[in-house]
């Protein structure tokens, strides 16, 4: 068997939980596959003292414990995983589709799952290659930021989905959401799959597609239509084809109160 397209591994301090969730799924799939290789690491693996014990108070006093340093070190020195090595912080870069797609074209690369408050800052300063974040909001912990990262890279690997069309239609592609989809029954409660759909016309579809895209983009997330450098004359004329100049007819996402 060929070696794996992308490898990835987990250092974390709960890795029955990481290993349970990356034997499930399109990830499990993907290694049995063979296309995927996936070690999970635990970093209590090179704690000293009898208790395994990998944190401690803040110098400086204030709330929380801090993942300190030696265990962590320690760890990484003995694991030797693959190198980028990246910390999972809420101060780091966000990651997003299209790092997604960088860290497919290294082959390989490791993740560092902090807890409890926070990481020794050294840790950050000389021990990892870099910082990422998912978005701007704190978990009790880097595994499910961990787990998001490998899952969306991991989709991008040839033959990791059933359809090879399925990655390259998704949202972000093309810095766009993705079309709304419908399937049996074209009548649901009196709601109906719409006309075009249903009519054949590949290429129709295919236009009615784009437009949705820009359309709901507009609507929902208008710093991506701006970051793209705002809509063409020609996505405009798309837009007018479906009567859907003014932005997206369907309801938009509720606010939260």
């Amino acid at each position: 068997m060929s070696d794996p397209a992308l490898t990835v591994e987990l250092l974390t301090l709960f890795p029955e939980a990481v290993e349970a969730y990356c034997d499930a799924s399109i990830l499990g799939r993907a290694r049995r596959a063979g296309l995927l290789a996936v070690a999970v690491h635990d970093l209590r693996s090179a704690a000293e003292d009898p208790h395994r014990s990998v944190d401690d108070a803040p110098f400086g006093g204030g709330a929380g414990m801090v993942l300190a340093p030696q265990p962590v070190f320690a760890a990484v020195e003995q694991i030797a995983p693959r190198r980028p090595l990246f910390l999972l912080s809420p101060a780091g870069r966000r990651f997003d589709q299209a790092m997604a797609h960088e860290l497919l074209a290294t082959g390989g690369f490791s993740l560092l799952c902090g807890r409890y408050e926070g990481v020794d800052q050294r840790i950050a300063d000389h021990l990892v290659d870099g910082e990422l974040s998912i978005g701007d909001f704190v978990l009790a912990g880097g595994e499910l930021a961990a787990l998001s990262i490998l899952e969306a890279t991991a989709r991008l690997v040839p033959g990791v989905l059933g359809n090879i069309e399925s990655s390259g239609e998704e949202s972000f592609i093309d810095g766009l959401l993705e079309y709304p989809h419908y399937t049996r029954p074209a009548d649901f409660r009196g709601w109906q799959v719409p006309e075009v759909l249903r009519g054949g016309d590949h290429g129709l579809v295919a236009r009615w597609r784009r437009a949705q895209s820009l359309a709901r983009t507009a609507a929902r997330r208008p710093d991506l239509i701006a970051g793209r450098g705002g809509l063409t004359a020609e996505e405009r004329r798309l837009l007018e084809e479906f009567g859907l100049a003014e932005g997206e007819p369907s309801a938009t996402p509720p606010a939260l109160d």
